[in-house]
């Protein structure tokens, strides 16, 4: 079952939803800590996150997929937000030097034309960043969250579809060890689960990072080396 833009934003506006993106917001601006200049697209429902870079970047949009519905800018941004087909993002090619695919991938119809889209709008030197829910983590079968829908990934599963798509994975990184649990004595020691679970339970986050870059030679169509053609000479 898929999430939607309405119920996204509606968790993100719980105290629950608060800390969660407080701690993955964490994960994600060690990841990409400056993006000065730079053109940032948030594919699915980013715009909690999209604010890490909002007041550095020279543009950051917002783009919902249309399954999901709209989601609106915050007031006062001069930033964009905007909906579209999965399989046809209204950019032109090569435009955006990061993208950020969060409660996007587990929910898309067609992961491998979402990413071939994905490929077609980043730049060749740019980065993607995806988030998704772990198969292994808890988050994942809570229905009551955004990360409750739609299919989990294991790291190794993410990595293959990247591949797949013309991409290569150079980092990988985890979040979110907190239960998904409304009792506020968990929510005020969330730290506390962030830093003992990436010590000691890293395959239990409650979602996978994985930053992949461009794998422009893997689109490169090898050269076809022309055969020479053997002459037989007649020996009589």
């Amino acid at each position: 079952m898929a999430t939607d833009a309405h119920a996204a934003a509606e968790f993100y506006a719980t105290r629950r939803g608060a800390v969660a993106a407080r701690l993955l917001r964490a994960r994600l601006g060690q990841l990409w800590p400056a993006v000065r200049g730079e053109s940032v697209l948030g594919l699915g429902y980013s715009a909690p996150y999209l604010r890490l870079w909002r007041e550095e970047a020279a543009r950051t949009v917002a783009l919902t997929p249309a399954q999901m519905g709209a989601a609106r800018w915050p007031v006062g941004s001069a930033n964009l937000s905007c909906t579209a087909e999965e399989d046809a993002l209204p950019f032109p090619d090569l435009l955006f030097d990061r993208v950020v695919l969060i409660h996007g991938l587990e929910v898309a119809d067609n992961a491998r034309r979402l990413l071939r889209e994905v490929w077609r709008v980043l730049k060749d030197d740019g980065r993607l960043l995806v988030v998704a829910p772990n198969r292994r983590g808890l988050w994942a079968h809570v229905e009551s969250t955004p990360f409750g829908h739609g299919q989990p990934y294991s790291p190794g599963q993410i990595g293959r579809l990247l591949a797949a798509s013309l991409f290569r994975v150079e980092r990988r990184d985890c979040a979110l060890f907190l239960p998904p649990t409304h009792l506020r004595v968990v929510l005020r020691s969330a730290p506390l689960w962030e830093r003992g679970g990436r010590r000691l339970l890293p395959q239990f986050a409650g979602v996978t990072i994985t930053e992949a870059v461009k794998d422009v030679y893997a689109a490169v169509p090898v050269r076809v080396v022309p055969r020479r053609r053997l002459v037989l000479a007649d020996a009589g």
